[in-house]
């Protein structure tokens, strides 16, 4: 029988919300303690939907993935909700890996990975 667990060490934080605060009181303070004081070894961060767009348009959240990405957080962006958005370019700027989703989402899901969606 073939292992198809996904790491136990690695989690996903799924942020689709386009609340500021939401962003900032638990997105990001989350996902980068948990990078810095080690509670993951790895940790990655996936902008989904609305937050892309946030995202873009807001100079102190850019700031703080930029700690995030020095920090070894993993960025990556839904690329069909950045074009939707127009900001595609935005969120490649800031280092983020935009691509299509969906279906590495789906292998993440599928192979028990530990993820939050917020």
């Amino acid at each position: 029988m073939r292992n198809n667990a996904g790491n136990p060490d690695q989690l996903i934080v799924l942020w689709t919300s386009g609340d500021k605060a939401v962003a900032e009181n638990m997105v990001f303070m989350y996902t980068l303690n948990a990078k810095m004081k080690g509670w993951w070894k790895e940790v990655c961060l996936i902008v989904w939907g609305p937050s892309s767009r946030l995202l873009a348009e807001d100079a102190e959240l850019q700031e703080y993935i930029k700690v995030m990405k020095e920090n070894g957080v993993v960025l990556k962006a839904c690329k069909a909700c950045a074009d939707r958005y127009g900001v595609t370019k935005n969120l490649e700027n800031m280092g983020i890996n935009v691509i299509y989703i969906g279906e590495l989402f789906t292998r993440y899901l599928k192979k028990d990975y530990k993820v939050i969606t917020i």
